[in-house]
């Protein structure tokens, strides 16, 4: 049976690894990634989910809670979404879908 070509030992290897195992790599810190950059909502969007910077996980959580406590799902179809006075500012129209929803915000998150 041939064996397995072999690598020199100083090859392909961080210091300090051992045969077979890797060496954690350290994290890249603290940055945000984009998903947990703080933004500014615009005024539009401020009057929904508020003045101060936030993620945009955290305005797309804001706007949900907005949504089902103004209980403004369509009952037929709960992908829908119908805008009240607030909403049609930030969507542009009367009705979006859960889908186009974050398309809009992310209009009004800079």
């Amino acid at each position: 049976m041939p064996d397995k070509a072999k690598s020199k030992p100083s090859e392909g290897k961080a210091s300090g690894e051992v045969e077979g195992t890797k060496i954690a790599k350290p994290a890249k810190g603290n940055k945000p990634n984009a998903l947990q950059q703080p933004l500014q909502p615009s005024a539009e969007l401020g009057a929904v989910v508020g003045e101060e910077k936030l993620a945009r996980g955290e305005a797309v959580s804001k706007v949900w809670a907005y949504i089902k406590a103004n209980k403004l799902q369509n009952p037929k179809d709960g992908r829908e979404i119908l805008a009240d006075d607030k909403l049609r500012k930030v969507f542009g129209k009367d009705k979006v879908t859960m889908f186009e929803m974050n398309k809009h915000l992310a209009q009004h998150l800079k």
